[in-house]
């Protein structure tokens, strides 16, 4: 596809092309500096909406066909690229607008472009384009999207229908078309989150009405086997209609008994918005108490941010060295740093616990954090007058991974009592040896 710019190429492409990179693999740690550079092109063209829409128009499918040939030739882990194209749908959506072109057209090509989706480029694509369409043109896409839902035969389980049953709820959110949104969740069934949408679009304006859908959907959510992703944004509502209704204990109750059920560094937080400042120190105590049953993992993230050190290190002295193993490194870590000055028996264990998860699990691009974190766990360990236990480790990693030639090697040299040097980075090696090279 080429645009047109007097009898010449239009120099704009040429942009396009070279940020492209045609015939270059990009690979994943490289791609957000190349969607920067495509970006900081698309944003020349959006520059062009006010004054050459029609222009604007033609380089953006330009650049679109370009992204479609462009994705067998990189790596998007992150993402990154996908959400770039999904940007410049929106962008060409604005430019056909701003040149006049036919609503209908636009719906048209855009629903073409959600049917042949191979890269999955438009999933979702409509909580996007809802805002990026104009009244008209919003009026023009629910008018396809009604009259292709409205063909289908009612199967709740069917692809096409789900996935046009949730375009048309984007639709309705975007128009804040409360009554039609009712009316299509009530006849596909209605949801958790339906119910929260609801809710949200009607609380400015009515709180109480608000507070019933909320209530509705905690309902249902409470009948099913697994809580739906809506459930906590549900009670953090539900509380926060309660208090703007002059129903503030209510709002506490229900704060305290999410924290029961599920005691974790967030039901904390939010118990706490509650609680007046002169009755702070009696519930925390309260949630303290009431914290013991929950899970390891949540416990110790309570815990550090509740700074509660003392109950922290108890805690971890209680448990086994297995327990500590499972619990992810985001929640161990935070934990090992606060206990470290005050709890170094605790800390020892803490650091020893992340770093035997990355040996047990043969996670060899890791081993130089192991390795960091054994050290820290040796230091702890005899500080806190514990070399009988470092030194019980320090056996047990030689006997189960003395395989691991090259990790054990390192970690025998730190047993012996060598300090173990950072390895320099890709560019400080380079910098030294291009120092080297100025010097000769």
């Amino acid at each position: 596809m080429r645009t047109q710019y007097g009898d010449k190429r239009d120099p704009v492409e040429n942009q396009i092309e070279r940020a492209l990179c045609p015939g270059e693999f990009i690979r994943d740690r490289s791609c957000f500096s190349f969607v920067n550079d495509l970006e900081q092109v698309a944003k020349g063209i959006k520059e062009l909406i006010a004054t050459e829409p029609g222009r604007a128009v033609a380089l953006y499918e330009a650049f679109l066909a370009g992204c479609y040939a462009k994705v067998e030739q990189l790596d998007d882990s992150s993402g990154n690229f996908g959400l770039f194209v999904k940007e410049l749908i929106c962008l060409w959506i604005k430019a056909r607008q701003a040149d006049g072109a036919d609503p209908d057209e636009t719906a048209g090509t855009l629903l073409r472009w959600m049917d042949d989706d191979p890269y999955a480029f438009c999933y979702e694509i409509e909580k996007d384009t809802s805002a990026a369409f104009d009244a008209v043109g919003r009026a023009a896409f629910e008018k396809q999207v009604r009259a292709r839902f409205e063909s289908l035969s009612h199967d709740p389980e069917s692809w096409p229908y789900r996935r046009l049953s949730a375009v048309l709820r984007a639709i309705f959110l975007s128009q804040e078309n409360i009554s039609a949104y009712v009316e299509h969740a009530k006849r596909t069934g209605l949801t958790p989150q339906d119910c929260l949408a609801i809710a949200k679009l009607v609380a400015a304006r009515a709180a109480p009405e608000a507070l019933a859908w909320v209530e509705r959907g905690l309902a249902m959510d409470m009948e099913k086997r697994c809580p739906s992703a809506a459930g906590y944004d549900l009670e953090q509502l539900h509380r926060e209609l309660l208090v703007q209704l002059g129903r503030g204990i209510e709002a506490f109750q229900a704060a305290w008994e999410s924290f029961r059920k599920h005691p974790s560094e967030y039901s904390y937080r939010d118990l706490m918005k509650f609680v007046p400042e002169c009755e702070r120190a009696a519930w925390h105590e309260e949630a303290m108490e009431a914290a013991r049953s929950a899970d390891l993992h949540s416990l110790i993230s309570l815990l550090v941010g509740a700074k509660e050190n003392d109950r922290l290190a108890e805690l971890v002295r209680r448990v086994t060295d297995q327990e500590l193993e499972e619990v992810s490194h985001y929640v161990t870590e935070p934990a090992a740093v606060v206990l470290e000055e005050a709890h170094p028996g605790s800390a020892a264990r803490l650091w020893r616990a992340q770093a035997i998860r990355i040996v047990d699990a043969k996670k060899s691009k890791y081993y130089d954090v192991a390795l960091a974190n054994f050290e820290r766990a040796r230091v702890c360990y005899l500080r806190a007058d514990l070399a009988a236990e470092w030194d019980q480790t320090a056996r047990q990693v030689c006997a189960a991974h003395f395989r691991k030639s090259g990790f054990i090697s390192e970690f025998q040299r730190m047993v012996a009592g060598a300090k173990r040097t950072e390895r320099p980075s890709f560019l400080e090696t380079a910098k030294q040896r291009w120092g080297k090279k100025q010097e000769e």
